[in-house]
């Protein structure tokens, strides 16, 4: 179901729209899918009262089963992939459920190359573990604590070949002072301390009681007034209309706008997925063109460099380990939305495999961008145009544990796609031991530290460039020395290395020589002769800074290039492999890259990292401003000109034709 909402005189005004939506194979699963999966998975005996539903999600069919769907041929079997955990014996199950023909097929996982994502039952399942253990109150008990007064923070273990964890699932598990109902625990740390918890067998395997540091005291009550300062004044409230509503329309999952189309859909573990994207060229007679098939956030790991007993294990996948579309937010108009918006609702299954609905999961809008093109002439008398950019964007928001993430791809009228990441929330704390001694962290506040670390995500951009034949050059920047053809040395020009196979396709980024990479294709040309193409521009931050020797190098792999180049294959879904939660690493793309496959006229995935390296400022306390991170994708030769020349003049707040020296 989806709803349009805007700000009426101060009003909130809601429309739902329930018509029959357009479907195709690759739309999000419904309520009633979502059921049926599950009403075939108990009537098989799959299901026992111990049983959990890890992931359910769309297994979408091969790309060229699709294609041909939408071209009017036959329409793919629906499947669905199920993960089952036995809460009681840790058994666990991948299955998948043909809902088109009612057919059930399983495989049974033994752990040994990665544990299912971790559950919402499982974190909930450690404080009663921890209140009957007797050695993790006599910790508490030599800091002044007793088990009342903290709050646990159950986290993912990583991989550590550390006696008595073989086999078993595991949570690590840090405290919190929570002595005051509105006072934010993360600011009283108790470190020096953590303890390993196995939620199957439902025991404390161990109690790590290091340091005895001390709990910082300064309360964090930035969500009442007591805890800010006074309110700004002189700010005047900001009002985005659009009288005549909004110039996108939606059919379901499919929106149109301006000459882009494309789908929206949702999944548990990656969240927002955009489908078919692809543009109408208005040189062509409305040609529409694609560009992407597949766009999604496909693993995100946040390593940090905090080498303590307690803590060197901190290193979260946060998509494959938590399933972090499970956290998304219900948006709110005029908090986390302006304008003229459009909410797409989130269907996903329960941990018992009932269908829940996160209401406004998915935000849609228009906003202006600013300037288009522009020119006032000096030589032809009387020209002086200038048009408005503005952009479509999609973006929802999901909160994993003590961060809130914001993740928001822009369409452009000029053809280019975007992806910001926005990141807030509050920095994961630690006890702050000074510079000298501890050089791992800044101090935001007495006795507090944030710890240095990293957000690396994964875009997985399944390319179709003008179709499926694709290829991927590396260019950059070419100094040339003086020379008969160079004598004043002021030129320079770029070179261009196509990737042959996926032996080359794990490349980095350089800066200094503006490295990007033009996805191309091999079948299709501009009225130039070249390649028709689009060119990816990496924001050129830091990949993973752990060891090559250390296990999260093994485990994230991915994190280490900033670009990767697979052919496709529809099972090749995620960079650090299906089963990530306590994997011991080779999995993903290192997997995926062994069979050196051919990249030039092939249908291609693109595996783009980038994110932050966050060395954290007082600033970022008690609670951390938007930083960003992100990535562009931008037509390089797919047009013959400028596409953006049908866009219309904007008529002037005052004065009509302000844009314009012409009647358009």
């Amino acid at each position: 179901m989806t709803h349009v909402a805007k700000l009426q005189k101060g009003h909130l005004v809601t429309t739902q729209i329930t018509h029959s939506p357009t479907r195709t194979p690759v739309s999000s699963l419904t309520a009633q899918e979502i059921t049926r999966v599950s009403g075939l998975l108990h009537e098989a005996g799959h299901v026992t009262p111990a049983v959990r539903f890890a992931y359910v999600g769309l297994l979408e069919p091969a790309k060229a089963d699709v294609l041909a769907a939408l071209a009017g041929g036959p329409t793919p079997d629906r499947e669905v992939r199920v993960l089952l955990l036995d809460t009681s014996s840790g058994a666990a199950c991948d299955a998948t459920v043909n809902l088109t023909r009612g057919t059930i097929s399983d495989v049974e996982i033994d752990g040994k190359n990665g544990q299912l994502p971790i559950l919402d039952d499982e974190f909930g399942a450690v404080d009663p573990i921890l209140l009957a253990d007797q050695e993790w109150a006599d910790a508490l008990a030599k800091r002044g604590l007793t088990v009342e007064e903290v709050v646990t923070a159950p986290l993912s273990p990583g991989y550590f070949e550390n006696p008595g964890e073989e086999g078993r699932r595991i949570l690590r598990v840090i405290a919190f002072q929570f002595s005051d109902p509105t006072d934010h625990p993360w600011a009283h740390p108790i470190d020096g301390l953590s303890v390993y918890v196995d939620v199957v067998a439902k025991e404390v395997v161990r109690v790590l009681d290091e340091e005895l540091l001390p709990i910082p005291a300064e309360p964090s009550k930035f969500h009442l007034p007591e805890g800010r300062p006074a309110p700004l004044e002189g700010l005047k409230p900001i009002e985005i209309t659009q009288p005549d509503g909004p110039s996108f329309t939606v059919d379901g999952e499919r929106v149109s706008w301006a000459n882009w189309t494309l789908d929206v859909g949702f999944d548990a573990r990656e969240g927002l997925v955009l489908h078919n994207l692809s543009f109408a060229d208005p040189d062509r007679d409305g040609e529409v063109r694609p560009v992407v098939y597949r766009a999604s956030i496909a693993e995100m790991l946040v390593a940090y460099a905090d080498p303590a007993p307690t803590r060197y294990w901190q290193n979260y996948f946060d998509t494959g380990e938590y399933l972090f579309g499970r956290y998304t937010n219900s948006l709110k108009l005029g908090c986390d939305c302006l304008g003229e918006i459009h909410y797409f609702d989130a269907t996903l299954a329960d941990e018992f495999g009932n269908p829940r609905t996160i209401s406004n999961a998915i935000c849609m809008h228009e906003e202006d961008y600013g300037t288009l093109w522009k020119h006032t002439d000096v030589y032809v008398e009387g020209v002086s145009e200038v048009r408005r950019q503005r952009r479509l964007v999609i973006s929802f928001f999901t909160t994993v544990g003590n961060y809130d993430y914001g993740f928001y791809w822009y369409l452009y009228l000029d053809g280019k796609i975007e992806l910001e990441a926005k990141l807030t929330g509050i920095a994961l704390p630690s006890s702050y031991k000074g510079v000298e001694e501890w050089p791992f962290a800044t101090e935001v506040a007495p006795g507090v530290g944030a710890p240095f670390h990293q957000h690396l995500f994964s875009a997985r951009l399944d390319m179709m460039v003008d179709g499926v034949a694709n290829a991927v050059d590396e260019v950059e920047a070419a100094r040339l020395p003086i020379s008969e053809q160079n004598p004043h040395g002021n030129a320079f020009t770029f070179a261009r290395r196509r990737l042959a196979s996926e032996a080359e396709g794990g490349r980095s980024a350089d800066a200094s020589l503006g490295r990007t990479w033009h996805i191309v294709n091999t079948e299709r040309t501009n009225r130039y002769g070249q390649p028709t193409g689009y060119v990816l521009e990496a924001q050129q931050g830091p990949t993973l800074l752990a060891d090559p020797g250390s296990s999260v190098h093994a485990r994230g792999t991915f994190a280490t290039k900033d670009v990767w180049v697979t052919a496709y294959d529809p099972a090749e879904r995620y960079p650090a492999g299906d089963l990530v939660n306590q994997n011991p690493g080779g999995d993903g793309l290192p997997a995926y890259m062994a069979a050196d496959r051919n990249l030039d006229g092939s249908d291609l995935v693109v595996w783009h990292t980038f994110g932050l390296t966050h060395f954290p400022r007082p600033e970022d306390w008690p609670v951390m401003p938007v930083d960003y991170a992100g990535f562009r994708l931008l037509p390089y030769g797919f047009f013959d000109r400028n596409p953006a020349l049908n866009v219309p003049a904007s008529e002037g707040t005052h004065d009509s034709g302000c844009c314009s020296s012409h009647e358009d």
